[in-house]
């Protein structure tokens, strides 16, 4: 089932750079997206709510989902933890009319973007530079340096893939890339046809 766009906005980015600030002020300001809530077989963190933050799913059920041919992509993206996006998600998100929006690791970024095709703008958030990523993910204060390191390393490989993406947008100052990625998305629903006229 599609909308009456069909369309989907995927945000990917090193652990760090500001997607999650990002997407959250886009579904903020703009009644047209609809967030996709990704499945996952870790168990929650904090203050973690299923279907809100993640569908959290026993190891088993995940791999039987993926034997039942229920997921649009999947990863098991540190061992033993699976992530994914169900189908029955954005099906639910397209029987609103609205735009799905994945906020997603570059990996499953990249997949959705080749499933999608042009019906996709996939936007990579690039970070200033290793160095400010560095000292984000330090201010954080969840990580050990140890494992902090091993973010730098892996967002070092996740950055050589940013020219898979549509779109980089480099976020060295939050506000002016809010500003920046509002108009972009604007742009992007007013090319899907009358659903942001429905919308507002």
């Amino acid at each position: 089932m599609k909308s009456k766009s069909g369309k989907v906005l995927i945000f990917s980015a090193p652990s760090g750079a500001g997607k999650s600030t990002i997407v959250r002020h886009l579904m903020d300001i703009y009644p047209f997206l609809g967030f996709s809530i990704s499945a996952t077989s870790r168990q929650p963190r904090g203050d973690e709510r299923d279907g809100v933050e993640y569908y959290f799913m026993s190891d088993d059920q995940f791999k039987d989902g993926i034997k039942n041919n229920l997921f649009v992509e999947y990863e098991e993206v540190y061992s033993g933890h699976y992530y994914g996006t169900l189908k029955s998600e954005v099906e639910r998100i397209w029987a609103e009319n609205k735009i799905a929006v994945f906020d997603i690791d570059v990996q499953g970024g990249m997949r959705l973007k080749n499933l999608y095709g042009g019906d996709a703008l996939s936007v990579f958030i690039m970070p200033p530079s290793l160095d400010a990523l560095r000292e984000r993910l330090t201010a954080r204060g969840t990580d050990s340096p140890e494992a902090i390191e091993k973010r730098i390393m892996k967002a070092e490989e996740e950055m050589s893939h940013s020219d898979k993406f549509d779109l980089i947008l480099l976020n060295d100052s939050l506000d002016r890339s809010k500003e920046e990625i509002a108009g972009i998305v604007r742009a992007f629903c007013d090319s899907s046809g009358s659903i942001c006229a429905d919308l507002r």
